[in-house]
């Protein structure tokens, strides 16, 4: 289950916690944007130069799950597919006690059938434009690092809007190359999506936990959302057919995703930052979250269900940051970034000019990671909202907040309030998803204990939120008295602006407004000290990138589509051959062995329907393609552009690749093409659904 966003706070935290000395390129290296794909590298080693018109199909067949992940188009009425774990959201909130989806599965075998997600947005992107220049249009030689990036965010939000008046798209300024170049990416947005299909969480993330990040694998991590416009199938002349034969042995695979966050251009010092400080703390946080959702869980089964994608969630973040902690603290990762930045560095020292102008740069952001240090648990307990980890308290801050900037021209507003974004805050804002009191008050009353001990309960902010009151009473009273659960109050709040929130006796309310003149300070010292210098610095290390190597490097992740590709190809591990691929026998006999007890149970259906089943047919397979969190479900295409997977994990070795790709154990994980079709046409005899992918 490859790492993605969600309600939980740990995720927030992961894209908080990073933020760039490139390394040397390696094989099949590269999250390369749509407008810069490197076809001399493959053509000359693979023989193959894609067309403009086949990325282009790509990019337009290609889907953003605006919740984490991504997904694909794959027929003309609007059908997409994505991972189980990325539609798991929509699945759960969709569930209730006497429907569990994620338990037993789902099925519409017609439109009227297909049930609509109460909060999802899509996004394909229709275009992208360099914008660099008209950013810094107004970024002067005499301001500070502070001042810089304050006009950068106000002509980002200038741009924005401008976009979104003159095309009703949805319109990101996205920063790539931490600061170096900024593009504005304009996107198609659909929010009326429909549950089609997605298997019994048993069989998509069978083996649980323990398998996670593991291969070989069995898993069926595959789910079909529809996207509608005017209460009709949207129409999608760009989809991608589906393969009839699959991927074979040692052949490219092109992948097109949404890669959430890497580190590959992070200086040293920042990797220092995050190996001794910010992750260790994350991770401390996530043992306690765990702790505290399976004490909850196994309370009764219905705490179980409406705490399994958080607790799946929990478990994923936790063996993830492991990971690229343990990848953080290996001597060789580290002797590799130093040498790297040595390189680099020692180029602009050469040269008087480039001494002049960027020299300075890698000073500049250890100095600001110093800086980091010393209120780094303030900024993600109180801005990060660590401290408050409850589905009310961040609809209480939102609606604080969207009070209070709607008061403010909108190049002076926080980011994620300005004019172009709130369509998607307000489609998250007014959700009608359930919201349970039992998961809130179990979940808000931890985190308010980590709070105390993170910052002593003497601490004036923890005696500003605690009142006197041990960390239970205050989640008891919280959650008990808000109104907040009910959207029509939500509404009347927002349309009441700032005088409406201010004369609010909600106590989730009154919890927000107590703690935001806090939250912002923190945040404002991190983007003035720390993030405003690392941006300026990190510009120039990308214009000595540059210098040196032109558009041949590619920019770190950033939650938009990108491109990487690969072989099949299998590896080795602890002096064994690991195949690149596995099959449905493998499924059974791997239940049948751990005898069938959870996580490795198989769903009755399919012990029922094994007779049917070829058992030879591939279920999944790896793969060398360069992805990471935000790359689940993304499509596994041949040079054709036909289906030939899904892509759902990585390996264990593949978890450093935050920091560093290597592909000598390295591997992505995918679902096999073929293992979807006999699943849908043995086990759940998906007629309907097989007909519409041309099966």
């Amino acid at each position: 289950m490859t790492l993605r966003k969600a309600r939980s706070v740990w995720i927030a935290l992961a894209l908080m916690l990073t933020c760039a000395t490139a390394s040397n390129s390696r094989a099949d290296e590269g999250v390369w944007t749509l407008d810069n794909v490197p076809k001399a590298q493959l053509r000359k080693r693979y023989g193959f130069e894609p067309s403009d018109a086949l990325l282009e199909h790509l990019r337009l067949a290609s889907v953003r799950f605006n919740n984490g992940g991504s997904g694909s188009f794959v027929s003309a009425n609007g059908l997409a597919m994505t991972n189980h774990h990325i539609a798991a959201d929509c699945i759960q909130k969709l569930s209730s006690r006497e429907k569990d989806y994620q338990r037993h599965g789902f099925y519409a075998a017609n439109y009227i059938q297909e049930a609509q997600c109460p909060d999802l947005e899509l996004n394909v992107l229709t275009g992208i434009e360099n914008v660099t220049a008209q950013v810094n249009k107004d970024v002067r030689s005499e301001m500070n690092a502070a001042e810089s990036f304050a006009a950068q965010r106000a002509a980002m939000a200038t741009l924005e809007k401008q976009c979104a008046t003159a095309t009703g798209l949805r319109c990101d300024v996205v920063t790539l190359y931490q600061a170096g170049f900024y593009s504005l990416y304009k996107y198609k947005t659909y929010t009326d999506v429909r549950l089609v299909f997605a298997p019994e969480i048993d069989t998509a993330f069978f083996g649980g936990d323990p398998d996670n990040f593991t291969y070989p694998r069995y898993n069926l991590d595959v789910a079909f959302v529809r996207v509608y416009e005017n209460a009709k199938p949207a129409s999608q002349p760009h989809f991608l057919r589906w393969s009839h034969s699959g991927p074979k042995k040692g052949e490219l695979a092109l992948v097109t995703g949404h890669p959430g966050a890497t580190n590959r251009l992070n200086t040293v010092a920042r990797l220092q930052y995050l190996r001794d400080k910010g992750y260790p703390f994350t991770l401390a946080y996530l043992r306690r979250r765990l702790a505290t959702l399976e004490r909850f869980s196994a309370q009764s089964d219905e705490n179980a269900r409406i705490a399994r994608d958080e607790l799946q969630t929990v478990q994923n973040g936790l063996k993830a940051i492991s990971g690229e902690l343990e990848g953080l603290r290996s001597a060789s990762l580290m002797q590799r970034k130093k040498a790297a930045e040595r390189e680099l560095r020692g180029s602009v020292e050469k040269d008087p000019a480039k001494k002049a102008a960027y020299g300075q740069a890698w000073d500049q952001i250890a100095k600001a990671q110093v800086e980091l240090t010393q209120f780094y648990r303030e900024r993600l307990l109180l801005e990060g909202a660590v401290a408050l980890d409850s589905r009310l308290f961040d609809i209480a801050r939102k609606l604080v907040r969207l009070a209070a900037e709607k008061q403010k021209p909108n190049a002076e507003r926080l980011r994620e309030y300005a004019e172009a974004r709130l369509p998607s805050l307000e489609l998250n804002l007014f959700s009608p998803a359930p919201i349970h009191d039992s998961l809130e008050k179990a979940t808000l009353a931890d985190s308010l204990a980590f709070f105390g001990e993170q910052l002593g309960l003497n601490n004036a902010l923890v005696q500003k939120v605690f009142e006197g009151r041990e960390p239970q009473q205050v989640a008891e009273a919280l959650v008990s008295q808000t109104r907040l659960k009910d959207v029509s109050m939500r509404k009347q709040l927002a349309d009441g602006g700032w005088q409406a929130i201010r004369a609010s006796t909600d106590p989730m309310i009154r919890l927000a407004l107590r703690v935001d003149e806090d939250a912002r300070a923190v945040r404002k010292r991190y983007e003035d000290n720390v993030q405003g210098v690392e941006r300026a610095g990190y510009a120039m290390i990308a214009k000595a990138l540059f210098d040196l190597k032109g558009t041949s490097v590619y920019p770190d992740a950033t939650f938009t589509l990108r491109l990487s590709f690969g072989p099949t190809l299998a590896y080795s591990e602890q002096g064994r051959n690991v195949p690149w691929f596995t099959q449905l026998a493998g499924l059974y006999d791997r239940a049948s062995q751990r005898g069938q007890k959870p996580p490795y149970k198989l769903p009755q259906r399919w012990l029922d329907g094994k007779s049917r089943v070829k058992l030879s047919t591939p279920l999944n397979f790896v793969l060398t393609a360069d992805i990471t969190g935000g790359n689940s479900g993304s499509p596994v295409v041949n040079r054709a552009g036909e289906v030939v997977g899904l892509i759902f994990d990585g390996n264990i070795h593949s978890l450093v690749w935050t920091f560093l790709y290597d592909d000598q154990q390295g591997r992505a994980i995918a679902v096999h093409s073929e293992g979807i079709v006999e699943a849908l046409r043995s086990i759940y005899q998906a007629r309907e659904l097989l007909a519409e992918l041309g099966r």
